[in-house]
């Protein structure tokens, strides 16, 4: 089966993950950054990511914010067209998928808000069938780096989801 990994990353720890993800898929896999990824989704299996922005998907106050904070930091933005809500508020999907979502957020305890919950709520009533609860990656800070043992952790989730997919 087909399966499509679309992210959003703005200091490069979500593309990260999302590439690990990848990883661990069987089948061929295409992943594909936000500002790059296609208006129509045909894709047997379809994987979202994207950060945690002020308690939910980045938006482009909280995307101008970053890129300040990339600037400071002397850091390249990966991401730096539209994001994952305005991708989801054009994006057609041509026939029922199977699908997942994640996000990254700083590592602390019962800090609220998550991206990969507000795609889920974006994505109700379209053609799609959730294999798997929305999982978090975490981030030591807004910069990153990752927690260590996240990328394996991102693997095995990619694992997981692939034998979850029906034989078809």
């Amino acid at each position: 089966m087909r399966s499509l990994v679309v992210y959003e990353s703005l200091f490069g720890n979500t593309r990260s993950v999302a590439e690990a993800i990848a990883t661990g898929l069987s089948g061929e896999v295409d992943v594909v950054e936000v500002g790059q990824a296609p208006d129509e989704v045909g894709a047997g299996l379809l994987v979202l990511g994207a950060p945690t922005h002020a308690f939910g998907m980045s938006r482009t106050a909280t995307r101008e914010d970053a890129a300040r904070r990339a600037q400071a930091a002397n850091v390249t933005l990966v991401s730096r067209t539209d994001g994952m809500r305005e991708w989801l508020g054009r994006v057609r999907i041509a026939s029922p998928v199977l699908l997942a979502a994640f996000d990254t957020k700083i590592a602390r305890p019962r800090l609220p808000g998550s991206a990969a919950k507000a795609m889920s709520k974006k994505l109700r009533g379209a053609p799609v069938e959730w294999i798997a609860p929305v999982r978090h990656f975490y981030v030591v800070d807004t910069l990153g780096p990752l927690v260590d043992g996240e990328l394996g952790r991102a693997r095995e989730w990619g694992a997981r989801l692939a034998d979850r997919v029906p034989a078809r």
